[in-house]
């Protein structure tokens, strides 16, 4: 009997393989027969990793990175199955989804949360499909693929009043046409106007070079979206490298950020490749940028302006292709208004600028959020619910520390919780003297 042998692949390429000429397909083992499936994400990060499991499933692979993309595929090639994000950056997902299965009534259809497309079939491989998406998901960038898929949560009917006019804002014409057309992204939790024009920006913006400002008060999760641009950017593949300047003492910041050689200073027993180089080919995330001392905003605007850096202790210079994202929870613009931070410096970090909100500016996405850390939480200790009376607790509090305090207060309620499934008000605590017992409090 001749055939043909099967070809080695390169993890994560599509895999193409020949049956034996005489064999019928359904006289194959099971594991031989070709099967093929589409990916339909603007992830390049995401769309490699499926592909990388799917190929060592045998499976052959076709990717798309838009609706449009995937049509073609599906027109050109016969398809058993596609996975599709949840969101496409040309086509609105329900519309797509609906036309597909219309078009194409045996096609396995999966979103890559792991939910059926309503309607569409399963095929015989459909357990290798969800194994693939399991294994795929959480990563190094875990932020964005950890993120359950969220409706709004019955909790909702505990908010009548949270809202964006109860809180004194005017919800504008432009508001509304974001909230009607406007999908969040993975790990980007909220629905709220504020929280769906980050999602917007951060879309817009990911495609291209452009460097990008994000500000917004501590705790509002914008290493979250910086993760997310990186993610949806033609960088996803490469690093994201991540510095915060205000943890780094002043006389190391520099060796950190743009490397040094041995001897260099003090202590420099042996050189090492800066934060900078690291991240050559993806991004590189400068987190409280505001903090970073004057003389090396300096060191750092001539690497933008040149993409070239010395490192400390050598006179060469090494050519780095990185995008810049920065953030801080100050008005960069007043500082260098008044000569605390370089102007010419944040113009160039300030090309394309993004907020994140204060909690409390959206606090009808509160259940939302506490059904997302809570799953968050169930995966490393049993699962908890909260009930009605918490979670007005919840609602009543200002939020000084905004989500990252939202995060703290329910890890501390879960552990307080015990072995019991569910969060009560006893277990609310904020931190402040109002969580004191009377009998504890100090003597006045």
């Amino acid at each position: 009997m001749s055939s043909q042998p099967i070809p080695s692949q390169a993890p994560g390429s599509p895999v193409s393989f020949h049956r034996p000429a005489s064999l019928p397909a359904a006289a194959l083992p099971r594991s031989l027969r070709t099967r093929t499936v589409l990916i339909v994400s603007p992830d390049l990060g995401q769309r490699r990793h499926l592909a990388t499991t799917l190929s060592e499933l045998r499976w052959r692979v076709l990717e798309a990175d838009c609706g449009a993309a995937a049509w073609t595929h599906a027109t050109e090639t016969p398809i058993e199955a596609v996975l599709v994000d949840s969101w496409l950056p040309d086509l609105d997902l329900n519309e797509f989804l609906e036309e597909f299965r219309r078009q194409h009534p045996r096609v396995d259809m999966l979103l890559t949360d792991g939910m059926q497309v309503k309607g569409a079939p399963r095929c015989s491989y459909h357990q290798e499909l969800l194994f693939a998406l399991r294994r795929s998901g959480p990563s190094d960038t875990a932020a964005w693929n950890a993120a359950p898929a969220l409706d709004a949560s019955p909790l909702d009917a505990l908010l009548p009043t949270v809202s964006a006019e109860s809180s004194g804002a005017v919800q504008t014409e432009s508001a509304r046409r974001i909230a009607s057309e406007v999908e969040p992204l993975p790990g980007l939790i909220g629905r709220a106007p504020a929280m769906l024009e980050v999602s917007r920006r951060v879309r817009l913006v990911a495609p291209h070079r452009t460097p990008v400002l994000i500000e917004g008060p501590t705790g509002t999760g914008k290493e979250r979206v910086a993760e997310s641009l990186h993610r949806l950017s033609d960088r996803a593949a490469r690093p994201f490298v991540a510095i915060n300047c205000a943890a780094i003492p002043e006389a190391l910041l520099e060796a950190e950020l743009f490397g040094h050689t041995r001897g260099a200073f003090t202590g420099a027993v042996q050189g090492r490749t800066g934060r900078i180089e690291s991240a050559d080919g993806g991004t590189l995330f400068l987190d409280e940028i505001g903090e970073m001392p004057l003389a090396l905003q300096a060191k750092l605007l001539r690497f933008l302006e040149c993409g070239e850096l010395q490192r400390v202790g050598e006179n060469a210079t090494v050519r780095v292709d990185v995008r810049i994202v920065a953030a801080t929870h100050q008005r960069l613009a007043a500082d260098a208004r008044a000569g605390r931070f370089r102007a010419d410096l944040y113009h160039r970090l300030a090309v394309f600028l993004i907020r994140t909100p204060a909690l409390a500016t959206h606090a009808q996405d509160l259940p939302l959020l506490v059904e997302h850390i809570l799953h968050r939480l169930g995966e490393r200790m049993p699962v908890k619910r909260i009930d009605a009376e918490a979670m007005e607790r919840l609602v009543g509090h200002h939020w000084p520390g905004n989500v990252r305090e939202l995060e703290h207060v329910l890890e501390r309620a879960a552990i307080l919780a015990a072995d019991s499934p569910w969060i009560r008000t006893s277990e609310i605590e904020f931190g402040d003297e109002e969580d004191v017992p009377a009998e504890l409090a100090s003597p006045q």
